[in-house]
């Protein structure tokens, strides 16, 4: 039985990705940084519904000492991490000229950094055990960028880059990492726009919807599931938007 660690799973894509990994029957170790109560309840749902062991973990992954003890308790309870999905991230819409060093760095902290952390301790176990497979959830903000949204496009676009850099770094162990780039998504992270933008953003979009939480989880789960030639690779997935 194999066992996945997702960052960011009490709500939105994360809990989307916990919830299809679970039916599937892999143990979960579940992370967030502030929504205990929702993590807990997420971990009481999954445990009842499909009779997986989840381990929940509270804590903030841009904090390189928190992320050390997430895994020293992932290895005393499962024995190591097979499947990493680093989905943790957060927003900051507003000009760059207004944004302070402060802003800068909890965003890079939370949304590039911690998965810097995470795979730096989660490779060394793939490698030894010659298999493993890293999801990196990205933005095609990452891909063209955003006005407003500087932050966090560079951290978008690096961990482009660091897909792509550590999966061929990585190839020769039989551990595959790649990235899906999602358009928009119906999650709380978009609550900013009224009904009027949102029906004028769907109006973009060749497919007339936001994507699903669900369908993203999909994506990621299929993406874990055999075919170890695949990696390096973004897939975007935006129902035809950029």
């Amino acid at each position: 039985m194999k066992t996945v660690l997702i960052t960011g799973a009490s709500r939105g894509i994360g809990r989307a990705i916990a919830c299809a990994f679970a039916k599937e029957g892999y143990r979960l170790i579940i992370n967030c940084s502030k929504s205990e109560t929702e993590l807990l309840a997420l971990k009481e749902e999954l445990a009842a519904s499909y009779h997986t062991d989840v381990l929940a973990h509270i804590g903030d992954v841009s904090d390189y000492s928190y992320v050390t003890q997430l895994f020293k308790d992932a290895v005393t309870r499962f024995g190591g991490i097979d499947i990493v999905i680093n989905n943790a991230g957060i927003s900051h819409i507003g000009l760059l000229s207004d944004m302070s060093i402060d802003e800068w760095n909890r965003i890079v902290g939370t949304n590039l950094t911690s998965v810097f952390s995470i795979c730096k301790l989660a490779v060394p176990y793939m490698v030894r055990q010659k298999s493993g497979k890293i999801i990196n959830i990205s933005s095609v903000w990452g891909n063209v960028g955003a006005s407003c949204e500087v932050a966090y496009s560079a951290c978008k676009g690096g961990i482009n880059s660091f897909t792509r850099a550590l999966a061929k770094e990585l190839a020769p162990s039989n551990v595959q990492v790649n990235a899906i780039a999602c358009g928009v998504i119906d999650t709380q992270m978009n609550a900013c726009f009224s009904e009027e933008e949102r029906c004028a953003l769907a109006d973009e979009i060749p497919t007339g919807r936001f994507g699903t939480p669900e369908e993203v989880a999909a994506l990621a789960l299929q993406l874990c599931t055999g075919n170890t030639y695949l990696t390096g690779q973004i897939i975007t997935l935006d129902g035809g938007w950029i």
